[in-house]
């Protein structure tokens, strides 16, 4: 799909509603609501741990609509944090505030987050690459010598980096993983990381999208470890298009790597304030987002 002769909503960068405490993220507005959180996916993108001056319009919805769609799709794998994915429905409060959360908000149980942000990668990019190629190492793991920028891994590995509230995650051993989540259950992220990301590759590579990597949250709700905040979207993904992958090269994606390579190219120093993006940068995003969304789910995505 192509938004450049389409006459766009506004974009929603900050959500207030009266009744409930709110926390904000780099992207989501978390609403406390007794037992349970209602997620709103803002139009807000960051890059470089920071909001950018420019949202890119409908982002949110893709966003929270393409995690629907994984949690669904998963969900005999593992369990998730949905309640509704029509939070109107299910909280007549929320009905003056339709419009604005409309196709953007999910009604989730609580869970006790896990503080690592389970990463596993499929291909070789990324901070993954920038530590190969000083240490020939992967957050402790070594790979074998002579491997080239975007080369695929012989199998997925799980790299895990810590959950920072603001700034930029640390990637991290196993071990210390370990000693952060405990043991086993470190040994339960890893497994189930892989197990995931391996079922959502397959599926991806048959509508032609390389997974190169991705990361998961998970927290604890009812004594149960499960699947929360958002899955396999290209914010918390690297998603490129398989007719033009070419090993010893960066990689097209439909991830947000074109706002980095933009912000690269006018070289900001990665310090605040953000600039803004200009309108052929926000529309190529949004084009791509929408992309993804389209091949993933075999869906037109409607607004």
């Amino acid at each position: 799909m192509e938004f450049r002769d389409k006459e766009l909503p506004k974009a929603v960068v900050e959500t207030d509603l009266p009744f409930w405490e709110k926390r904000s993220g780099k992207v989501r507005d978390v609403y406390d609501a007794g037992e349970r959180l209602l997620l709103v996916a803002t139009d807000r993108i960051s890059a470089y741990d920071s909001v950018l001056g420019s949202p890119i319009p409908l982002k949110g919805r893709i966003l929270n609509k393409l995690s629907l769609f994984w949690f669904d799709f998963l969900s005999e794998l593992v369990a998730n944090h949905v309640i509704t994915g029509d939070p109107v429905a299910a909280e007549p409060r929320l009905e003056e505030f339709a419009g604005e959360l409309e196709g953007r908000a999910t009604l989730a149980r609580k869970a006790e987050v896990i503080p690592i942000e389970c990463v596993v990668r499929g291909y070789l990019s990324g901070s993954g690459w920038r530590s190969y190629r000083e240490s020939g190492q992967v957050c402790g793991i070594e790979l074998a010598g002579g491997l080239r920028e975007s080369d695929k891994l012989p199998e997925p590995i799980f790299t895990p980096a810590t959950k920072a509230e603001s700034g930029h995650d640390e990637n991290i051993s196993f071990e210390r993983a370990a000693g952060i989540a405990g043991r086993e259950r470190a040994e339960f992220l890893r497994s189930k990381s892989i197990e995931i990301y391996r079922t959502a590759a397959d599926y991806a590579a048959e509508r032609g999208i390389i997974i190169a990597d991705t990361k998961f949250e998970f927290g604890v709700s009812g004594g149960r470890v499960i699947l929360v905040d958002e899955v396999l979207t290209p914010d918390s993904s690297r998603f490129w298009p398989a007719g033009d992958y070419e090993p010893g090269r960066a990689q097209n994606s439909y991830d947000k790597q074109f706002v980095r390579d933009y912000l690269d190219e006018i070289g900001w120093d990665h310090s605040p304030p953000a600039p803004a993006l200009p309108d052929p940068v926000v529309l190529r995003t949004l084009d791509k987002y929408a992309e993804a969304y389209e091949s993933l789910t075999g869906k037109r995505f409607e607004f």
